[in-house]
């Protein structure tokens, strides 16, 4: 007999569980760590260089009555990755992979250690945390959930992104992999496909770009970070309790265009 589902009152609550947010220092990050401290968890801010940019998130979610943290660590780093883990404390049964660099270079052009770099912050990161959290869980003996933030570009590569695109191709094949070997460990993964999300600045700095999408994608608007929150939030929560290995393209319909 199974157990009795949550009800719908509980479905997208994470009141009781801890959960750290890699790159929450920017613009999607940021709006995840609100988000996971809006539906009540305790959020801890991961940032690599940008110390302002992980205060004004850890001040936002205070300032909205929530509870919030800033840790600094490199993630490439497989020492630094688990000394972050291993200071955060116990509790942690939500992680959300979000930390990432997209630079744009030609494949042509492209040198080795620019691959490298993509590489090491997309998917060496990611790896890192998913092995350290998932050995605390293991450890503490909790369930817990892992949302990798992937893109619509892990299958649909735009020019100039080849070691991007490679990359968030690797964290979706992690996702399954990871969803494999930890299910009989109660740990969940799952991936967030983003389409084009809004930021300050997007519309001036690539403005062919917003055009050509506009031009395109059915719900006829960009992304914003609220977008992508909500589906990290549905797969870290009770709602998705049977969800493991999946991938939610978040996109406003882009995914649906022909290519043709």
């Amino acid at each position: 007999m199974t157990n009795a589902p949550p009800a719908v009152a509980d479905l997208l609550t994470l009141k009781g569980n801890r959960a750290l947010v890699t790159g929450a220092s920017g613009n999607i990050g940021r709006g995840i760590a609100r988000r996971l401290a809006e539906a009540g968890a305790e959020v801890l801010v991961h940032y690599c260089n940008d110390a302002n940019g992980a205060a004004r998130t850890v001040d936002e979610i205070v300032a909205a009555g929530g509870i919030a943290s800033s840790a600094q660590a490199d993630l490439s780093s497989e020492e630094e990755t688990h000394a972050l883990l291993a200071n955060a404390g116990p509790g942690i049964s939500c992680v959300v992979n979000n930390a990432a660099a997209q630079p744009v270079s030609d494949i042509r052009d492209l040198a080795g250690d620019d691959w490298r770099a993509v590489m090491a912050a997309n998917l060496d990161g990611a790896f890192h945390v998913t092995q350290a959290a998932a050995r605390h869980m293991r450890q503490q003996g909790i369930p817990g959930a892992v949302v990798n933030i992937a893109s619509i570009e892990g299958s649909d590569p735009a020019p100039g992104h080849s070691h991007y695109a490679a990359s968030k191709a690797g964290l979706l094949m992690l996702t399954r992999a990871c969803a494999l070997e930890y299910g009989r460990d109660g740990i969940r993964f799952n991936a967030v496909s983003p389409g084009l999300v809004d930021r300050d600045g997007l519309r001036d700095n690539w403005p062919e770009g917003v055009v050509r999408w506009l031009d395109k994608v059915p719900l006829a608007r960009l992304g914003t970070a609220a977008d992508v929150a909500d589906a990290v939030l549905f797969l870290l929560s009770p709602a998705s309790r049977w969800i493991s290995g999946a991938n939610l393209i978040v996109d406003g319909g882009m995914s649906s265009v022909s290519r043709w």
